[in-house]
């Protein structure tokens, strides 16, 4: 099977360093294995949508020499899949309207939070919506059993939804896809063979994949990076309002990303141009190297970065 991956960001500011890790680690894994690396632009969520941002992102990546293979998919022109795919978990009856609102669950939150991030939907709409009128959104009845799968890089994880978070919505009240149905109707209709992101989206996979059950899609190999942080251990991330990546040093940050990744390039390639420095990249790709890595640190000074356990 022809290895085929991608990189999925939202168009929600400039490209920083931790998107950029993560393409590049994505990048290298489809080079190595001689397969495709696609580009997707993930714009479901118009309110955070950021206008010229998208184009930002596609100039930053091409500035660094990070080549997708095929047209770029914007999810905000696919809604006529995702509704398919709703309509068959309908017809399936694993998806049922909801007219919980948010300040309704938030009332229950003292009471049903457990050790985990977001609030346990407690089923209130299962047998039929508590209230008559709408809007309603849509939720995915989570299997009972749990969901496991073998990380490439974190090993065998299991979670099971109905005891963690409940039902989850797939779309919601405003009439818009959430994320979780639109990146598995979208990485089955662009044949994606492993899903490369970082480690805070983990928690997704086990979701992602009992909608690719349910809708009778192939399950692709998941491989989630450790977190890019900086000095002081903080997430390098668009909401932390993380520096944007530097278009007019593209080789020494490159060289740098590599080095954050423990691939332990030449200082001699800092001053290398793009093309040898991939090339070199690419034979001495190591994706192992950060197998006991918790976190990315990524120090100002854009020196060799320093990992840590």
């Amino acid at each position: 099977m022809t290895y085929r991956g991608r990189f999925a960001p939202s168009p929600t500011g400039p490209l920083h360093l931790g998107s950029l890790v993560a393409a590049t680690f994505s990048y290298l894994q489809a080079r190595k294995a001689q397969g495709q690396w696609l580009l997707r632009i993930e714009d479901l969520d118009l309110p955070r949508t950021v206008p010229g941002s998208a184009d930002h992102i596609q100039r930053t990546l091409e500035a660094f020499g990070l080549t997708w293979d095929e047209p770029i998919i914007f999810q905000s022109q696919r809604t006529e899949a995702y509704e398919q795919a709703l309509q068959f978990l309908i017809d399936q009856q694993q998806s049922y309207p909801c007219s919980c609102t948010r300040s309704e669950l938030q009332a229950l939150q003292r009471s049903d939070l457990r050790d985990h991030d977001e609030l346990r939907y407690p089923g209130l709409c299962r047998h039929g919506p508590m209230h008559a009128q709408g809007p309603f959104a849509w939720r995915f009845r989570v299997p009972a059993q749990p969901i496991c799968f073998t990380d490439a890089l974190q090993g065998m994880q299991c979670l099971n939804l109905a005891d963690s978070i409940g039902d989850f919505v797939i779309k919601r009240r405003d009439g818009w896809f959430a994320y979780q149905l639109a990146v598995v109707v979208d990485d089955a209709a662009q044949g994606i063979t492993e899903v490369v992101r970082g480690i805070d989206l983990l928690s997704n996979t086990p979701r992602q994949i009992a909608l690719q059950h349910a809708l009778h899609l192939p399950t692709p190999t998941y491989l989630h990076l450790p977190v890019v942080t900086d000095a002081t251990g903080h997430k390098l991330s668009k909401s932390t309002a993380a520096t944007s990546v530097d278009n007019t040093r593209t080789g020494p940050t490159l060289w740098h990303v590599l080095s954050l990744l423990l691939q332990c390039p030449p200082p001699a390639l800092q001053t290398a141009t793009l093309n040898t420095l991939w090339q070199w990249a690419i034979e001495h790709w190591n994706p192992n190297a950060l197998r006991q890595i918790r976190q990315i640190v990524h120090r100002d000074d854009n020196t060799e970065g320093k990992s840590t356990n």
